[in-house]
């Protein structure tokens, strides 16, 4: 384990101490229909509902992505309504790859929080035997101040400077096939930004949802050409490419998160395409 994840056994004992961290439920499928009434059927006890795209995301303009960051006043309100205050610690989890949770996590790290993801979400509860609660959580209105800009990202311009350079890697998060631009379910171009290597989420995970250990995940990385130079990732919309910036993270590697990516990105036709398996 590493500062960056808590087992369900750890989490299910801090529940039970002076100071128990705030535990959000972030519960998302892409495509899929919003995560409330699961949630509200069975949560981890006193966890808070968090809307991923209402609450983790903006929404305007499409040329700036799918899921753009909110601004730091919006995110802060969310973050006071689940009851956060200065110095709370916080734990997230969803039921699906930890693409919610990560993107939770890396928002409350850049705002300047401690945030842990719990290790292989909802399933490693209930592997655990450990109760679920029914119902909805209101908590009392937290008093938090965010302090964002903690966390590096990229912005369009970057993700193609990094792309194009030879000492850094610009990582492709999505699934092989929409990288070599065979299918495009969702965004208007298939394909990739020229230059970005391919790394699909996936392979960071193991059967039972939990994260790949540091030292795998660091031969996995290693193996697909990330040395000491600077690291980048995106994925379709912004959300599971922060999963990949959590599995970089527990192998030791600092990574910045383009929060446009590809759903930015093809959204542009001046930007170059590429298809294939090659970068």
């Amino acid at each position: 384990m590493t500062d960056h994840l808590i087992t369900a056994a750890d989490l299910a004992a801090s529940l039970h101490t002076d100071h128990p961290p705030i535990v959000l439920d972030v519960r998302w499928r892409l495509g899929g229909p919003d995560g409330h009434p699961d949630y509200v059927a069975g949560h981890i006890p006193g966890a808070v509902f968090v809307r991923l795209d209402e609450d983790l995301a903006a929404h305007g303009d499409p040329r700036a992505g799918r899921h753009p960051l909110p601004e730091a006043a919006a995110f802060q309100a969310s973050a006071r309504r689940w009851g956060i205050d200065d110095g709370d610690t916080v734990v997230v989890y969803d039921d699906w790859q930890g693409y919610g949770a990560a993107r939770a996590w890396w928002m409350l790290r850049d705002a300047g929080l401690a945030a842990s993801v719990l290790d292989g979400g909802l399933a490693a509860w209930r592997a655990a035997g450990l109760p679920l609660e029914q119902g909805e959580i209101v908590p009392a209105p937290g008093s938090v101040t965010l302090h964002p800009g903690r966390m590096p990202q990229l912005t369009i311009d970057e993700a193609a400077a990094l792309a194009a350079s030879a000492d850094g890697v610009l990582m492709d998060a999505r699934a092989g096939e929409r990288y070599r631009g065979e299918t495009e379910p969702i965004d208007p171009r298939a394909g990739h930004i020229p230059g970005a290597i391919s790394a699909p989420t996936s392979e960071n995970v193991n059967a039972d949802g939990t994260l790949r250990t540091a030292a795998e995940l660091e031969a996995r990385f290693a193996a697909l050409g990330i040395g000491d130079g600077p690291v980048g990732v995106y994925c379709g919309s912004g959300v599971s490419a922060a999963q990949e910036v959590l599995a970089l993270a527990v192998a030791g590697r600092d990574a910045a998160l383009y929060p446009g990516s590809w759903s930015e990105w093809s959204q542009h036709p001046d930007r170059p395409v590429a298809t294939g398996a090659q970068a």
